[in-house]
């Protein structure tokens, strides 16, 4: 690591894990409780093997570097084929690759590294642009490196690491990519988008058999930059990593964030978008997922009429990452589509139940894995307000945490009308059914979730309206909302019972102020009475499970940004 640098191991603390959030229960949410209205190149050993892409390396200028790692191939001594569980301790025997993609999906011929329209491909293919000042590992993952990766912690202390996770260099045999995608942005089509700042540097296959793709946010340009300058700052950055970790922490599906990597190169922002521009530092993070296509990879070829290779899009993405849907069966395209529209529906519940709001739900932004990516101006809601909207550049208010499910059925919407041209008319009809099917699975999930937060067993009528009162009475007197189900886990059923809620439970102590409380609570525990083989303990140790003391409020957030623009990492974990 370079004189001077400071770098935090990522661990986060138990309180963040949440319950079991797998379950499934099958009647409708009919109550409006959030106002909505739903209109009719290291690929891992397990192969050891590399891609040798680099004789198309001398058409790129003025990028990265490839990083030839002096023995990266299979070794029968060391090698990873050999070594089975063993983490790395060195680059030397850890191999990526874009093969996987590359071999079936093309990639957009012209070579040379500028903004431009791109057509008839899935990728470019760009380098990154190395920072011109020293750069600096400040954070990473333990257990992404160690899980995911199959490196060991050590590995992120030398040099070669930091050169490849700050785009500084490429391993030998990897070929970056830049996706090309576009999408709806707050409603409207913004037509050709794409990996602006973002480089794909490989795929990786760990010790589990799983693959993982490898991208560099804020790298450099390509030519998907428009009038950007391919870089991102260390406050967002610091933030991105903070929160896809701690969501993950959270039970949610999401990104990975591996590691953050800060330089000294100045970067101008208008930070309140009110024409003051200021200097920051750019910062790479590198970032994992199973996949990073998103519901804009297909619109933009439905919207060109570049129907071949929409369908050849799709097959790729069914045969790789739907392994439920038979890529050969003719309603294959009905089947991906029912299983996304189920798992978005699960993944805004989980969103909801902790209070997340993504903040930019455009249709470029949403996964068609339904995992959480492209974290921007995020928040968690502190007083529970459905209205509350993290992106202040959100004059419409049109992603506010009361209408993320609604955004969620208009980019379904948005991905059925990409999917059509490739659908017969009855397969069609079936989609619109499964699309109609949306609400009922969201409101599903919905109540299973926050049923689990107040600790309430089996199917009751009234659960409805005993959540719904819960949120009335949380709005009106502007209660936390995380604290207060973390502290109904911890108080007893006979404080609650003498409504006396002592000090140290603020939050509950906040709502017990409105009249109706009292009502509430009597409803309540009248409901945990109906709790087959329960006990008091019980409950509370069921809910301290799945209802965590701590989020990544947007203060801890700051806090840990205005540290880390002081050098002070220290809350960078």
């Amino acid at each position: 690591m370079p004189q001077g640098a400071r770098r935090t191991v990522l661990n986060f603390p138990s309180a963040f894990l949440g319950g079991n959030r797998t379950q499934r229960i099958g009647l409708p949410f009919c109550c409006l409780i959030w106002r909505l209205q739903f209109p009719p190149l290291l690929l891992l050993g397990v192969t050891c093997h590399a891609v040798v892409g680099s004789l198309w390396r001398p058409s790129f200028q003025g990028n990265a570097n490839l990083l030839h790692l002096s023995r990266n191939r299979s070794n029968p001594d060391q090698g990873y084929c050999e070594r089975g569980a063993r983490l790395a301790s060195s680059l030397d025997f850890w191999t990526l690759s874009s093969e996987n993609l590359i071999a079936v999906l093309p990639t957009d011929p012209v070579r040379e590294n500028y903004v431009r329209k791109v057509k008839n491909c899935v990728f470019s293919i760009a380098f990154p642009t190395p920072f011109q000042s020293r750069v600096r590992l400040v954070a990473v993952s333990k257990e992404v490196l160690e899980d995911i990766l199959d490196l060991d912690l050590s590995v992120s202390e030398t040099d070669d690491f930091i050169q490849l996770v700050s785009g500084g260099k490429i391993v030998f045999g990897s070929i970056p990519l830049a996706h090309r995608y576009g999408g709806h942005q707050f409603g409207i089509w913004a037509d050709q988008l794409g990996d602006g700042r973002a480089h794909l540097i490989g795929i990786y296959m760990n010790r589990q058999g799983k693959k993982w793709e490898l991208q560099l946010k804020g790298s450099g340009k390509t030519p998907y930059s428009r009038n950007g300058d391919g870089r991102a700052i260390l406050r967002s950055s610091v933030r991105e990593f903070l929160c896809s970790e701690a969501l993950h922490y959270l039970g949610i599906p999401t990104s990975r964030a591996a590691s953050l990597v800060v330089s000294d190169d100045v970067v101008w922002r208008d930070q309140f978008y009110n024409g003051n521009l200021a200097k920051e530092r750019g910062a790479v993070v590198l970032r994992v997922a199973k996949s990073w296509f998103r519901i804009g990879s297909l619109e933009i070829l439905t919207h060109y009429g570049e129907l071949d290779l929409l369908r050849m899009l799709l097959d790729f993405i069914i045969q790789e990452y739907f392994p439920l849907v038979d890529v050969k069966e003719p309603n294959r395209y009905v089947d991906f589509f029912s299983i996304v529209v189920f798992e978005t529906a699960q993944l805004i519940a989980l969103w909801m139940s902790v209070g997340f709001a993504h903040g930019v739900c455009n249709t470029d932004n949403f996964s068609l894995l339904s995992i959480t990516i492209d974290y921007g101006p995020f928040g968690f809601m502190e007083a529970y307000n459905p209205d509350f909207v993290p992106n202040t550049s959100d004059d419409e208010r049109r992603y506010k945490i009361g209408n993320q499910a609604n955004i969620g059925m208009f980019n379904l919407n948005k991905l059925l009308q990409a999917l059509n041209p490739l659908l017969n008319p009855r397969q069609k009809q079936l989609a619109t059914q499964i699309l109609k099917e949306y609400p009922v699975l969201y409101y599903t999930r919905f109540r299973e979730l926050f049923k689990a937060k107040l600790g309430l067993l089996g199917k009751s009528e009234g659960d409805d309206d005993l959540i719904a009162f819960l949120l009335h009475l949380m709005e009106k007197t502007e209660a936390d909302f995380t604290m207060t189900f973390r502290q109904l886990s911890e108080i007893t059923q006979s404080q609650l019972q003498e409504l006396v809620i002592p000090q140290e439970f603020w939050a509950l102590k906040m709502i017990s102020e409105h009249k109706l409380f009292p009502a509430w609570v009597s409803q309540y525990l009248s409901r945990l009475k109906s709790n087959i083989s329960d006990s008091d303990s019980e409950r509370r140790k069921r809910m301290t499970a799945i209802n965590p003391r701590y989020v990544l409020k947007n203060w801890m957030a700051e806090s840990a940004v205005q540290k880390a623009e002081r050098n002070d990492f220290s809350e960078t974990y």
